[in-house]
């Protein structure tokens, strides 16, 4: 995109040095500079929302992922701690069985 910008302006300068010979030609050389950059802007502006559209997306995926693993992370701790609770009560039940 900036190689593209660079090469408008590049060829607009070019344009208007190459039509120095008159106003008139000046002045055309001049317009056809400012659609150029004006075309330019436009292309960058598009650029720019694509860019933002993606990002948005990533974004929420990314939340997605965040929220699938805190839920993942939730269970596996829920999962743990049953564990431990059926461990301690079998601890208790052996330890009072040998007395």
């Amino acid at each position: 995109m900036r190689k593209s910008m660079i090469t408008v302006a590049a060829i607009a300068t070019l344009t208007l040095g190459a039509a120095a010979c008159s106003q008139a030609e000046q002045d055309r050389a001049q317009a056809d500079a400012n659609d150029a950059a004006a075309e330019t802007g436009q292309a960058a502006e598009a650029t720019g929302s694509a860019l933002k559209e993606e990002a948005a997306q990533v974004g929420s995926a990314i939340a997605a992922g965040a929220s699938e693993a805190a839920q993942e992370v939730d269970e596996a701790t829920d999962n743990l701690a049953r564990d431990a609770d059926q461990q301690k009560a079998e601890t208790r039940s052996d330890t009072t069985g040998n007395h």
